[in-house]
């Protein structure tokens, strides 16, 4: 595979998780109020935690920093949050749908960090 597409891939699979861990900054009020209401435990530090991850284990993924290390710590953090945050199970009608179709493709991103921990630079 020629190199550019492996780059590629990197940039749009770290990028994800950095656009997703910056928007969760600007937003931080209203997500810590959701998390809040949903029961979340201390929900200041654990966004604030989750977010810090997101962006800098993203950007590992990017720029090939311990690239392994940081896509494994991204799959974890995406079944933690898939199994805690969109828990369609709970819900019924359209906002169930909409839980379950982000709950599946976390899965599939979790299979390209997979393959991000397995692959040599």
């Amino acid at each position: 595979m020629p190199p550019f597409i492996q780059h590629l891939g990197f940039i749009l699979l770290g990028g994800v998780f950095v656009w997703a861990g910056l928007e969760h900054f600007l937003r931080f009020r209203s997500i810590t109020a959701q998390l809040g209401e949903q029961g979340f435990p201390a929900p200041i530090p654990l966004l604030a935690a989750g977010s810090l991850l997101e962006v800098a284990a993203g950007l590992c993924v990017v720029l090939g920093f311990y690239r392994p290390y940081a896509a494994a710590a991204l799959v974890s953090f995406t079944i933690a949050a898939s199994a805690l945050a969109l828990n369609f199970w709970r819900y019924s009608g359209p906002q169930r749908q909409g839980l379950r179709s982000a709950f599946i493709i976390n899965f599939a991103v979790i299979g390209g960090l997979i393959l991000a921990m397995t692959m040599e630079p």
